[in-house]
């Protein structure tokens, strides 16, 4: 079961530059940068209330950060939505006929199992589901 919004991803070209501009439009100030190869991403995350705001920079030419600065420049790459229990929202989902992306949890940034869901079957949304790391 979804208890919340967990963060909304936005992919950027600098980290350094877009970190500043959301600490100044927030008040608030990044508590983590972080880098996960496996996704060729460089993240950082300002806290925003009960959720956050995480910032996207490609650390290589071919990942999925990179693809949709490619496409689509700056802005918005994801909603995610912290769960329960991940393996089983998967199982729910794709019963119920959503394109997964991830068909099992992958570790992610700032602690968490990840899985992230097709936009085709999300109203054109990039939808990512996570839960903290047991």
């Amino acid at each position: 079961m979804v208890k919340k919004i967990e963060h909304i991803g936005i992919a950027v070209e600098s980290i350094d530059a877009s970190i500043k501009i959301f600490e100044d439009l927030l008040g608030s100030s990044c508590y983590k940068i972080e880098t996960v190869a496996s996704e060729g991403v460089k993240t950082a995350f300002i806290q925003v209330g009960e959720s956050k705001i995480e910032l996207l920079e490609a650390t290589d030419k071919t990942s999925p950060i990179a693809l949709f600065l490619e496409k689509n420049g700056k802005g918005i790459h994801h909603i995610a939505f912290d769960v329960d229990n991940l393996k089983d929202e998967l199982h729910r989902l794709k019963n119920l006929g959503y394109q997964l992306i991830h068909t099992s949890p992958k570790d992610g940034a700032d602690n968490k199992q990840i899985a992230f869901l097709h936009p085709k079957s999300t109203e054109r949304v990039l939808i990512e589901l996570c839960e903290d790391k047991r």
